[in-house]
């Protein structure tokens, strides 16, 4: 098994290069879905985000409100790392068990938007970091998602800088220009992970599908 650790910054594209590389055969393991799963109404994990945070980030309907979450938490450190010390061990777990059961010969990429701030790239075989320039990103995340200036720059504070993430990569795809330039750079990286991996195993791997 080649366990890789993909990650960018909030609007750099990673979410597009996860999806290419699940389209290649990589068993790609989320952990922005599986954080999601794990604070489903009727969890242990959204108990806990309750009993921290109070009933008001609760929907009506009882589900997480995550804007709300979100606006609370970005705006305070000290809450986003209470938030933070709860969702990760669950999503660790979880990750791991998906890790496990793909087999001794997949390549499995653990699509982790915080590996930088987490100090989790020891955990893979090696890293490949989605790269913007922050610019581009306030227009993505402005234009895109919808957010206000303010929100988007919170965002991103709250993230690691550029340069934290790229002094972690082994390999850098470069999505700041448009959609249309990214796929063959992520064809070619996902080449890369191929050839890593018949290395460690001693066999010969299909190419990347045509399109």
């Amino acid at each position: 098994m080649l366990k890789v650790g993909l990650t960018g910054g909030i609007g750099a594209g990673k979410s597009e290069v996860s999806r290419l590389l699940a389209g290649y055969g990589a068993v790609v393991v989320d952990a922005d879905r599986i954080a999601r799963e794990v604070v489903e109404p009727g969890t242990p994990g959204l108990a806990a985000v309750v009993e921290a945070f109070g009933e008001s980030v609760l929907t009506d309907g009882g589900a997480l409100d995550r804007p709300k979450l979100g606006a609370i938490v970005f705006a305070d450190p000290g809450k986003l790392q209470t938030l933070n010390a709860i969702v990760h061990p669950l999503v660790g777990a979880r990750s791991a068990e998906l890790e496990a059961a793909a087999g001794p010969d997949a390549i499995v990429v653990h699509d982790v938007p915080l590996l930088t701030e987490n100090g989790l790239a020891p955990l893979y075989d090696l890293v490949v970091v989605v790269d913007a320039a922050p610019g581009t990103q306030l227009s993505r995340l402005t234009a895109l998602r919808g957010m206000t200036e303010e929100e988007a720059r919170a965002r991103m504070a709250a993230q690691a800088t550029r340069e934290q993430r790229l002094a972690v990569a082994t390999l850098v795809i470069d999505n700041d220009g448009p959609l249309e330039a990214l796929e063959p750079q992520v064809r070619a990286v996902w080449d890369q992970l191929r050839q890593r991996a018949a290395a460690r195993t001693g066999t010969t791997r299909p190419a990347a599908p045509a399109e």
